[in-house]
Protein backbone atom coordinates (compact mmCIF):
# COMPACT_ATOMS: atom_id res chain seq x y z
CA UNK A 1 0.00 0.00 0.00
CA UNK A 2 0.90 3.57 -0.52
CA UNK A 3 0.38 7.06 1.57
CA UNK A 4 0.50 10.57 0.19
CA UNK A 5 2.47 12.95 1.85
CA UNK A 6 1.07 16.31 1.92
CA UNK A 7 4.07 17.82 3.14
CA UNK A 8 6.29 16.75 0.37
CA UNK A 9 3.64 16.11 -2.72
CA UNK A 10 4.09 12.43 -3.53
CA UNK A 11 3.56 9.26 -2.92
CA UNK A 12 5.35 6.99 -0.17
CA UNK A 13 5.67 4.07 0.04
CA UNK A 14 3.92 2.79 3.62
CA UNK A 15 1.62 -0.19 5.40
CA UNK A 16 -1.97 1.01 4.78
CA UNK A 17 -2.70 -0.87 8.34
CA UNK A 18 -0.67 -1.84 10.86
CA UNK A 19 -1.34 -5.73 12.18
CA UNK A 20 -2.45 -6.38 15.76
CA UNK A 21 0.32 -9.36 16.37
CA UNK A 22 3.21 -10.62 14.61
CA UNK A 23 5.76 -13.22 14.08
CA UNK A 24 9.14 -13.04 16.20
CA UNK A 25 11.32 -15.27 17.99
CA UNK A 26 11.63 -15.48 21.88
CA UNK A 27 12.97 -17.30 24.96
CA UNK A 28 11.09 -18.44 27.80
CA UNK A 29 14.24 -20.07 28.98
CA UNK A 30 17.43 -20.40 28.48
CA UNK A 31 19.22 -23.36 27.13
CA UNK A 32 20.25 -24.48 23.11
CA UNK A 33 18.91 -23.89 20.30
CA UNK A 34 15.73 -25.91 20.73
CA UNK A 35 14.28 -23.90 22.91
CA UNK A 36 13.77 -20.24 20.37
CA UNK A 37 10.48 -20.29 19.63
CA UNK A 38 8.85 -18.63 16.20
CA UNK A 39 5.61 -17.70 17.61
CA UNK A 40 3.17 -14.91 17.24
CA UNK A 41 3.09 -11.91 19.62
CA UNK A 42 1.45 -8.15 19.78
CA UNK A 43 2.83 -5.98 17.90
CA UNK A 44 4.76 -3.00 19.86
CA UNK A 45 3.57 0.59 19.75
CA UNK A 46 6.37 3.32 19.83
CA UNK A 47 6.22 5.36 23.03
CA UNK A 48 6.77 9.01 22.83
CA UNK A 49 10.32 9.65 20.74
CA UNK A 50 9.88 6.25 19.30
CA UNK A 51 9.36 4.94 16.14
CA UNK A 52 8.22 1.40 14.79
CA UNK A 53 10.24 -0.42 12.20
CA UNK A 54 8.52 -2.73 9.81
CA UNK A 55 12.03 -5.14 9.43
CA UNK A 56 12.87 -6.84 6.30
CA UNK A 57 16.83 -7.46 7.29
CA UNK A 58 17.56 -8.99 10.73
CA UNK A 59 21.15 -9.84 12.02
CA UNK A 60 22.38 -12.83 14.00
CA UNK A 61 24.92 -12.13 16.45
CA UNK A 62 27.06 -13.78 18.44
CA UNK A 63 25.10 -12.00 21.77
CA UNK A 64 22.18 -13.93 20.61
CA UNK A 65 23.74 -16.80 21.61
CA UNK A 66 24.69 -16.14 24.84
CA UNK A 67 21.42 -14.15 25.55
CA UNK A 68 19.72 -17.95 24.94
CA UNK A 69 22.25 -20.17 26.82
CA UNK A 70 22.07 -18.10 29.41
CA UNK A 71 26.08 -17.08 29.33
CA UNK A 72 24.78 -13.05 29.68
CA UNK A 73 21.53 -12.94 31.78
CA UNK A 74 18.37 -11.54 30.44
CA UNK A 75 14.82 -11.10 31.86
CA UNK A 76 12.24 -14.38 30.33
CA UNK A 77 10.58 -14.30 28.24
CA UNK A 78 12.55 -12.46 25.75
CA UNK A 79 12.26 -11.27 22.21
CA UNK A 80 16.07 -11.99 21.10
CA UNK A 81 17.81 -10.04 18.21
CA UNK A 82 19.76 -6.51 18.65
CA UNK A 83 19.94 -5.19 15.31
CA UNK A 84 17.61 -4.83 12.10
CA UNK A 85 16.77 -2.66 8.82
CA UNK A 86 13.74 -2.14 7.28
CA UNK A 87 10.82 0.66 6.86
CA UNK A 88 9.46 3.04 9.01
CA UNK A 89 6.01 1.97 9.81
CA UNK A 90 4.65 4.55 12.78
CA UNK A 91 5.87 7.39 14.37
CA UNK A 92 5.73 8.21 17.82
CA UNK A 93 5.13 11.21 19.43
CA UNK A 94 7.78 14.11 19.47
CA UNK A 95 9.50 12.44 16.40
CA UNK A 96 10.46 14.77 13.72
CA UNK A 97 13.35 13.54 11.81
CA UNK A 98 11.55 10.29 10.90
CA UNK A 99 8.37 9.86 8.94
CA UNK A 100 6.62 6.37 7.14
CA UNK A 101 8.59 4.65 4.32
CA UNK A 102 11.73 5.97 5.37
CA UNK A 103 14.79 3.37 5.24
CA UNK A 104 16.53 2.91 8.30
CA UNK A 105 18.42 0.76 10.31
CA UNK A 106 19.30 -0.11 14.00
CA UNK A 107 21.88 -1.51 17.02
CA UNK A 108 21.67 -2.65 20.37
CA UNK A 109 18.25 -2.28 20.59
CA UNK A 110 16.12 -5.74 22.35
CA UNK A 111 13.64 -7.07 19.95
CA UNK A 112 15.40 -7.47 16.61
CA UNK A 113 14.08 -10.74 15.48
CA UNK A 114 11.07 -9.82 15.32
CA UNK A 115 8.34 -8.15 11.67
CA UNK A 116 8.49 -5.15 14.19
CA UNK A 117 10.52 -3.29 16.65
CA UNK A 118 9.50 -0.18 18.20
CA UNK A 119 13.16 1.66 18.22
CA UNK A 120 13.80 5.20 20.14
CA UNK A 121 14.46 7.66 17.19
CA UNK A 122 17.68 8.75 18.69
CA UNK A 123 19.25 4.90 17.35
CA UNK A 124 17.78 5.14 13.98
CA UNK A 125 20.17 5.52 11.26
CA UNK A 126 18.80 6.37 7.64
CA UNK A 127 19.95 4.40 5.05
CA UNK A 128 21.53 5.56 2.11
CA UNK A 129 20.69 5.48 -0.68
CA UNK A 130 21.85 2.41 -2.88
CA UNK A 131 22.97 0.05 0.24
CA UNK A 132 20.81 -3.01 0.57
CA UNK A 133 18.37 -3.80 3.72
CA UNK A 134 20.85 -6.89 3.95
CA UNK A 135 24.30 -4.97 3.41
CA UNK A 136 22.50 -2.36 6.24
CA UNK A 137 22.21 -4.90 8.49
CA UNK A 138 25.22 -6.84 7.69
CA UNK A 139 27.52 -2.95 8.68
CA UNK A 140 26.05 -1.62 12.15
CA UNK A 141 26.90 -4.23 14.82
CA UNK A 142 30.05 -5.53 13.78
CA UNK A 143 30.77 -2.27 11.12
CA UNK A 144 30.19 -0.13 14.34
CA UNK A 145 32.37 -2.52 16.46
CA UNK A 146 35.05 -2.69 14.39
CA UNK A 147 35.23 1.29 14.11
CA UNK A 148 35.32 1.27 17.96
CA UNK A 149 37.83 -1.34 18.61
CA UNK A 150 39.97 -0.08 15.89
CA UNK A 151 39.68 3.63 16.28
CA UNK A 152 38.62 3.92 20.30
CA UNK A 153 39.27 0.76 22.46
CA UNK A 154 43.10 0.74 20.91
CA UNK A 155 44.21 3.38 18.20
CA UNK A 156 45.14 1.26 14.63
CA UNK A 157 47.35 3.63 12.75
CA UNK A 158 50.63 2.94 10.74
CA UNK A 159 53.31 0.98 12.13
CA UNK A 160 51.36 -1.08 14.49
CA UNK A 161 50.65 -4.55 13.94
CA UNK A 162 47.22 -6.33 14.69
CA UNK A 163 46.24 -9.57 15.37
CA UNK A 164 42.65 -10.71 14.80
CA UNK A 165 41.24 -14.29 15.39
CA UNK A 166 38.34 -15.63 13.30
CA UNK A 167 39.16 -13.52 10.41
CA UNK A 168 36.56 -15.13 8.26
CA UNK A 169 33.59 -14.26 10.58
CA UNK A 170 31.06 -11.08 10.17
CA UNK A 171 33.56 -9.33 13.18
CA UNK A 172 36.64 -10.06 12.01
CA UNK A 173 36.15 -9.55 7.92
CA UNK A 174 35.31 -5.63 9.04
CA UNK A 175 38.44 -5.41 11.25
CA UNK A 176 40.96 -6.74 8.84
CA UNK A 177 39.66 -3.85 6.65
CA UNK A 178 39.02 -1.38 8.92
CA UNK A 179 42.44 -2.13 10.52
CA UNK A 180 44.18 -1.91 6.71
CA UNK A 181 42.31 1.23 6.14
CA UNK A 182 43.68 2.89 9.08
CA UNK A 183 47.15 1.61 8.16
CA UNK A 184 48.19 -1.26 10.14
CA UNK A 185 49.48 -4.89 9.06
CA UNK A 186 47.25 -7.56 9.93
CA UNK A 187 47.70 -10.87 11.26
CA UNK A 188 44.47 -13.14 11.20
CA UNK A 189 43.78 -16.87 12.17
CA UNK A 190 41.26 -19.00 10.50
CA UNK A 191 40.39 -22.78 10.99
CA UNK A 192 40.31 -23.59 7.05
CA UNK A 193 41.70 -22.86 3.82
CA UNK A 194 38.25 -21.93 2.78
CA UNK A 195 38.17 -18.97 5.28
CA UNK A 196 42.05 -18.15 4.81
CA UNK A 197 40.90 -17.24 0.94
CA UNK A 198 38.50 -14.95 2.73
CA UNK A 199 41.00 -13.31 4.99
CA UNK A 200 43.22 -12.54 1.96
CA UNK A 201 41.08 -11.52 -0.39
CA UNK A 202 40.17 -8.66 2.27
CA UNK A 203 43.72 -7.56 2.62
CA UNK A 204 44.88 -9.49 5.33
CA UNK A 205 48.76 -9.59 5.61
CA UNK A 206 49.28 -13.21 6.92
CA UNK A 207 46.62 -15.57 7.19
CA UNK A 208 47.11 -18.49 9.87
CA UNK A 209 44.97 -21.50 10.27
CA UNK A 210 44.81 -22.45 13.47
CA UNK A 211 43.74 -25.99 12.59
CA UNK A 212 46.95 -26.74 10.91
CA UNK A 213 49.68 -24.22 12.54
CA UNK A 214 50.16 -23.27 15.95
CA UNK A 215 49.11 -19.31 15.70
CA UNK A 216 51.30 -18.29 18.85
CA UNK A 217 54.47 -20.00 16.84
CA UNK A 218 53.43 -19.05 13.69
CA UNK A 219 52.94 -15.14 14.77
CA UNK A 220 56.22 -15.28 17.12
CA UNK A 221 57.64 -15.97 13.22
CA UNK A 222 56.44 -13.24 11.46
CA UNK A 223 57.12 -10.91 14.03
CA UNK A 224 60.82 -11.83 14.65
CA UNK A 225 59.14 -12.60 18.25
CA UNK A 226 58.66 -8.86 19.07
CA UNK A 227 55.02 -9.79 19.10
CA UNK A 228 52.27 -7.34 18.45
CA UNK A 229 50.75 -4.20 19.76
CA UNK A 230 47.29 -5.41 19.91
CA UNK A 231 45.13 -8.85 19.78
CA UNK A 232 41.40 -8.76 18.74
CA UNK A 233 40.24 -12.17 20.65
CA UNK A 234 36.79 -12.96 20.14
CA UNK A 235 37.21 -16.56 20.33
CA UNK A 236 38.05 -16.75 24.33
CA UNK A 237 38.35 -19.81 26.49
CA UNK A 238 40.69 -21.75 23.80
CA UNK A 239 42.72 -18.49 22.68
CA UNK A 240 43.11 -16.36 25.49
CA UNK A 241 46.34 -17.25 26.35
CA UNK A 242 48.31 -18.08 23.05
CA UNK A 243 46.89 -14.35 22.45
CA UNK A 244 48.91 -12.81 25.70
CA UNK A 245 51.90 -14.86 24.27
CA UNK A 246 51.48 -13.26 20.98
CA UNK A 247 51.90 -9.66 22.16
CA UNK A 248 54.65 -7.60 22.49
CA UNK A 249 55.40 -4.94 26.14
CA UNK A 250 53.00 -2.90 26.82
CA UNK A 251 50.37 -4.93 24.46
CA UNK A 252 46.51 -4.46 24.37
CA UNK A 253 44.49 -7.71 24.74
CA UNK A 254 41.10 -6.54 23.06
CA UNK A 255 38.38 -9.71 24.51
CA UNK A 256 35.71 -9.23 22.45
CA UNK A 257 33.63 -12.61 22.05
CA UNK A 258 33.62 -16.22 23.21
CA UNK A 259 33.50 -18.52 20.54
CA UNK A 260 34.49 -21.58 22.58
CA UNK A 261 33.53 -20.65 25.82
CA UNK A 262 34.17 -17.68 28.82
CA UNK A 263 37.17 -16.65 29.17
CA UNK A 264 38.24 -17.27 33.13
CA UNK A 265 39.15 -15.30 35.87
CA UNK A 266 42.41 -13.39 34.63
CA UNK A 267 45.23 -13.37 37.68
CA UNK A 268 46.22 -9.49 37.20
CA UNK A 269 49.86 -10.47 38.29
CA UNK A 270 49.78 -12.26 34.69
CA UNK A 271 50.05 -8.82 33.05
CA UNK A 272 53.03 -7.36 34.69
CA UNK A 273 54.98 -11.12 34.38
CA UNK A 274 54.42 -10.85 30.71
CA UNK A 275 55.21 -7.37 29.97
CA UNK A 276 52.66 -4.66 31.41
CA UNK A 277 50.13 -5.74 29.08
CA UNK A 278 46.76 -3.92 29.14
CA UNK A 279 43.73 -6.29 29.30
CA UNK A 280 40.00 -5.02 28.13
CA UNK A 281 36.71 -6.93 27.52
CA UNK A 282 34.83 -3.72 25.80
CA UNK A 283 31.35 -3.96 24.69
CA UNK A 284 30.15 -1.71 21.77
CA UNK A 285 26.81 -0.43 24.00
CA UNK A 286 29.64 1.68 26.14
CA UNK A 287 31.20 3.28 22.54
CA UNK A 288 28.16 4.57 21.40
CA UNK A 289 25.93 5.28 24.25
CA UNK A 290 25.96 8.66 23.53
CA UNK A 291 23.98 9.45 19.89
CA UNK A 292 25.94 11.77 18.72
CA UNK A 293 28.72 9.11 19.09
CA UNK A 294 26.28 6.61 17.50
CA UNK A 295 25.18 8.64 14.46
CA UNK A 296 29.05 9.65 13.54
CA UNK A 297 29.69 5.83 13.78
CA UNK A 298 27.53 4.99 11.60
CA UNK A 299 28.57 7.80 9.20
CA UNK A 300 32.09 6.89 9.19
CA UNK A 301 30.68 3.18 8.38
CA UNK A 302 28.54 3.44 5.51
CA UNK A 303 30.68 6.23 3.95
CA UNK A 304 33.74 3.61 4.02
CA UNK A 305 31.44 1.35 2.27
CA UNK A 306 29.77 3.99 -0.96
CA UNK A 307 33.08 4.43 -1.00
CA UNK A 308 34.57 1.01 -1.16
CA UNK A 309 37.20 1.17 1.01
CA UNK A 310 35.61 -1.74 3.10
CA UNK A 311 33.21 -4.31 1.24
CA UNK A 312 30.90 -6.75 2.59
CA UNK A 313 30.64 -10.58 1.41
CA UNK A 314 26.72 -11.32 0.36
CA UNK A 315 25.51 -12.30 3.47
CA UNK A 316 23.92 -15.79 4.16
CA UNK A 317 20.36 -15.22 4.27
CA UNK A 318 17.70 -17.32 5.96
CA UNK A 319 13.87 -17.37 7.09
CA UNK A 320 13.66 -15.93 10.81
CA UNK A 321 11.88 -19.52 11.10
CA UNK A 322 14.68 -21.21 10.52
CA UNK A 323 16.45 -19.17 12.94
CA UNK A 324 17.46 -22.59 15.54
CA UNK A 325 19.05 -23.61 12.44
CA UNK A 326 21.10 -20.39 12.24
CA UNK A 327 22.00 -20.65 15.58
CA UNK A 328 23.70 -24.46 15.18
CA UNK A 329 25.52 -23.25 12.23
CA UNK A 330 26.87 -20.08 14.45
CA UNK A 331 28.36 -22.18 17.01
CA UNK A 332 29.67 -25.03 15.17
CA UNK A 333 31.87 -22.67 13.24
CA UNK A 334 29.98 -23.64 9.82
CA UNK A 335 29.34 -19.71 8.93
CA UNK A 336 31.29 -17.40 6.87
CA UNK A 337 30.32 -13.51 7.19
CA UNK A 338 27.15 -12.47 8.28
CA UNK A 339 23.79 -14.53 8.27
CA UNK A 340 20.81 -12.45 7.70
CA UNK A 341 17.40 -13.17 8.91
CA UNK A 342 14.35 -11.98 6.49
Amino acid sequence: ARLFCARHGHLQPALSRLFSSMKAVRIHEHGGPEVLRYEEIPVPEPAGGEVLVNNKAMGLNFIDTYHRSGLYKVPLPMTLGREASGVVAKVGEGVSDFKIGDRVCFALIPGGYAEYTSVPGKKLFKIPEGVSFEDATALMVQGLTAHAFCKSTYPVGPGKVVLIHAGAGGLGQLLIQVAKLLGAQVITTVSSKEKADIAKALGADHVINYSEQDFEVEVKKITSNKGVHVVYDSVGKNTWKGSMNCLAPLGYLVLCGNASGPVPPIEPQLLAEKGSLFLTRPTLATYVSDPADYHQRCVDVFTWFMDKKIRINPPTVMPLSDVAKAHRMLEDRATTGKVVFV
